[in-house]
């Protein structure tokens, strides 16, 4: 086991390097926003999706699109509406008259990196046209369906504060999310460097790093990072503790605030998530800070509070602070 960890370790320190490059060229065009540019590489690492929440204006456009800039991937934008349509996203048949058949017209939804745009401004319906892309990475179009491209990532967008004219994701939707980050205002030293480079003509653009196929070999090597039972025993427990608070001690401090705890689902991102950030740090192996690195990102949107913690002002990040500090790590 020790030579096979010592292998892991040579090719992930290898593996990354190359990401650490791809970070480099994403930094000479977004200003800060350090630790979410690490957590969206980490979510491309380990094969999942990523919701980005912040106020307009904090370059949650930008950063999808130099992410994708910096790799040898197409890239597709679809601006979120209440009027947009599933066939819009994932395309239709039309009929053609000359050869008197049905043709196939494949939506933005055919790409390497999909940028929901304001995904919370279209109505359930058409949110939910992109629940089997998410999941299966396929889409059924009029009953044939058609694999997606290898890497496929979906990153969405939503503005937290303005509810004119938007939708609640349903949960089935947010539960495809790996990641749920939160962006914030960049620091005052930060803001004139943005603002250094947006009004004198600075021209920055990332080079290519990695290509489509590089990625899909990143990803298959992270399904190889070794993670002990002990690392996957401690998985259970930080999730169960979100169904069941009381038999780690929070049962007092959170009775009646947790509605519904995390899915399996967050498992199997914890894990996967939690080896990507081994990865990006140069291990072939999960230490239990890995998976606390990423345990706010993968767990914050899958707890559904109850009415009487939003009355007391209790956000999913402070129970899930508590139960990261209650839950005894390996």
């Amino acid at each position: 086991m020790d030579k096979e960890i010592e292998h892991l370790n040579l090719q992930a320190q290898e593996y990354a390097k190359r990401l650490n490059d791809v970070l480099n060229q994403i930094r000479r065009v977004i200003v800060g926003q350090e630790s979410v540019l690490q957590k969206l590489l980490i979510c491309l690492v380990a094969n999942g999706h990523v919701l980005l929440e912040g106020v307009p204006g904090l370059a949650k456009t930008l950063m999808v699109k130099t992410l994708s800039e910096t790799l040898s991937a197409s890239f597709r934008r679809i601006q979120f509406t209440p009027d947009l349509l599933p066939a819009d996203i994932i395309g239709t048949k039309i009929y053609d008259h000359h050869t008197a058949s049905f043709t196939t017209q494949k939506g933005p939804i055919f790409a390497n990196f999909v940028l929901a745009d304001e995904i919370n401004r279209a109505p359930p319906k058409v949110q939910s046209a992109l629940l089997e892309a998410m999941q299966e990475r396929q889409v059924s179009i009029q009953g044939e369906t058609f694999k997606l491209d290898e890497p496929f990532m979906v990153l969405a967008t939503q503005n937290p504060i303005e509810t004119e004219g938007t939708y609640k994701l349903p949960e089935a939707q947010v539960d495809r999310f790996t990641f749920k980050l939160l962006i914030d205002y960049p620091k005052r030293e930060e803001e004139k460097i943005i603002i250094q480079r947006n009004t004198r003509g600075i021209e920055l653009t990332p080079e290519k790093v990695l290509s489509a196929a590089d990625v899909t070999e990143i990803q298959r090597f992270n399904q190889r990072i070794y993670a002990d039972e002990k690392i996957e025993d401690y998985v259970t427990k930080l999730v169960d503790a979100t169904r069941h608070p009381g038999n780690y001690e929070l049962g007092e401090k959170f009775d009646g605030m947790i509605e519904y705890g995390a899915s399996p689902r967050a498992s199997l991102w914890l894990i996967l998530t939690g080896k990507a950030h081994a990865l990006l740090n140069g291990r072939g192996y999960v230490i239990p800070e890995d998976i606390k690195a990423v345990a706010h990102d993968v767990l914050r949107h899958r707890i559904l509070l109850t009415y009487e913690a939003d009355a007391e002002g209790i956000t999913s990040d402070h129970i899930i602070d508590a139960i990261v500090a209650n839950v005894e790590a390996p």
